[in-house]
């Protein structure tokens, strides 16, 4: 889809959704969350977040999100379950209901990234014992691992933190079987992931997975997987002229938008942010289209009869 298609539905965003009669509702960063007795309904909408807080809407970003997903849990699903049960409407995902386990498996093919508690930092500041893996010295940013590592979080509604398996076991969050069973489950899915990726001419750099139990006590892959949201990807023809030059490898990028705020308000402290530019915003749209369309191999097709609202509401009434 061209740029100037997304300029002329700019305004055709999903912001909010209301639909009592499929449950207690929940509002997540992107979806919102509809929970019935025996299964639960997740509405990917426009929603946009940094900084802690939405700071845009981006038009179909919700629908792109949902359909990569489904994707993913599909050329998985032979190597664990997964918690889709239907998908009656492109933003829309019914799925099981199970216990959530509270850890994020983060999944590391390189090292890369700036934050505080990104592999690079740690590293590039001399950590090298990272509990269940050490790194060798003299590894340079952006190269790749000999073997893809894991660095679990706690998942919390504050601030993740770094954890051990080890301090995950003796914490008593798990036993050390389902650690185990967790552990070799991220790996083989994140690994055909990588396969996958590239086939599409990306490099899969890392992500998160999020697992839970079934009403058997059967693990099960959970959330989202594999997204623009959830998962760093490069471009796999140039990486490796660009890493032996020193330079950063080509990525999708949606810091432009989080650096416009920065530039122009502190997003932190301002009780009411300025409007996103509709440009930025629509280039932002025009690469997530972009990713999905690389990713699947298909064009991405919206429906520009009705507005995404009016859409779900009819498809959810079929249900």
């Amino acid at each position: 889809m061209d740029i100037e298609k997304i300029k002329e539905h700019i305004d055709d965003v999903l912001v909010e959704t209301n639909f009592p009669t499929l449950g207690e509702k929940k509002i997540g960063k992107v979806r919102d969350i509809y929970i019935a007795e025996d299964h639960i309904t997740l509405i990917s909408t426009d929603r946009h977040t940094s900084f802690d807080r939405k700071i845009a809407e981006v038009p179909f970003k919700g629908e792109v999100l949902n359909q990569i997903s489904l994707f993913w849990f599909d050329k998985t699903k032979d190597i664990i379950q997964n918690h889709v049960i239907s998908a009656p409407d492109p933003n829309v995902v019914i799925v099981k209901k199970c216990k959530v386990i509270p850890i994020e498996m983060v999944v590391r093919g390189y090292i890369t990234g700036s934050t505080n508690t990104s592999l690079w930092t740690l590293y590039k500041d001399g950590q090298r014992d990272f509990g269940n893996f050490v790194l060798e010295d003299e590894i340079k940013k952006n190269q790749k691992l000999d073997a893809p590592v894991l660095t679990p979080t706690t998942k919390s509604d504050e601030h993740d933190r770094p954890i051990t398996p080890k301090e995950i076991v003796a914490e008593g969050i798990m036993a050390q079987e389902l650690w185990d069973e967790m552990a070799d489950k991220a790996l083989k899915i994140f690994t055909r992931g990588q396969e996958v990726a590239l086939t599409k001419g990306l490099i899969l750099v890392d992500t998160k997975y999020e697992f839970g139990l079934d009403e058997n006590g059967k693990l099960i892959l959970i959330d989202e997987i594999h997204t623009p949201d959830s998962s760093r990807y490069w471009k796999a023809n140039t990486y490796e002229e660009r890493f032996s030059k020193g330079e950063e490898p080509e990525y999708f990028d949606k810091e432009f938008l989080r650096l416009w705020f920065k530039e122009n308000c502190d997003p932190y402290k301002d009780k009411v942010l300025p409007k996103a530019p509709p440009e930025l915003v629509a280039e932002l749209s025009r690469r997530y289209i972009e990713i999905y369309e690389t990713i699947t191999g298909k064009p991405f097709k919206h429906d520009f009869s009705q507005t995404t609202l009016e859409r779900i509401t009819k498809n959810l009434a079929k249900i």
